[in-house]
């Protein structure tokens, strides 16, 4: 999705559950595939705003709703999808990757740390670990 500048927000749930975000946006109970979220974050998709909430292997919902972060470590030139992965890892344990429409650069929040700029390398690593 980055290489296509296709904007992604994807959470991967760790141990808090996240129910009361997964309300807010539509349920899906879908085995995850890269094509899956592809799909979804189409951007004429009607699910591709808001976020897409994964719990191991399972895209649990699509087009959730999550808080938004107004800390000023956020540059200004990042959007809302990466001011609510701020947003969550300030509530949650979630670990939250967003994909800049604009740019097609990468971002993780974790632990209310925001980490710009991650390469495809750096994502792998970070995703094996769980946390930045």
């Amino acid at each position: 999705m980055a290489k296509n500048r296709v904007g992604a927000l994807i959470v991967m749930q760790n141990d808090l559950p996240l129910g009361d975000f997964v309300r807010t946006g539509e349920r899906l109970d879908a085995v995850l595939s890269q094509r899956l979220l592809e799909n979804i974050f189409f951007k004429n998709s009607p699910l591709h705003d808001g976020a897409v909430i994964i719990n191991s292997d399972r895209i649990v919902a699509a087009s959730c709703i999550l808080p938004v972060s107004h800390d000023l470590d956020i540059p200004k030139d990042f959007g809302l999808r990466h001011r609510a992965a701020k947003g969550l890892s300030k509530e949650t344990d979630a670990l939250a990757v967003v994909v800049s429409e604009e740019t097609g650069r990468i971002s993780v929040a974790y632990d209310n740390e925001f980490k710009a700029r991650v390469s495809a390398e750096q994502l792998e690593q970070i995703l094996m670990k769980g946390r930045i």
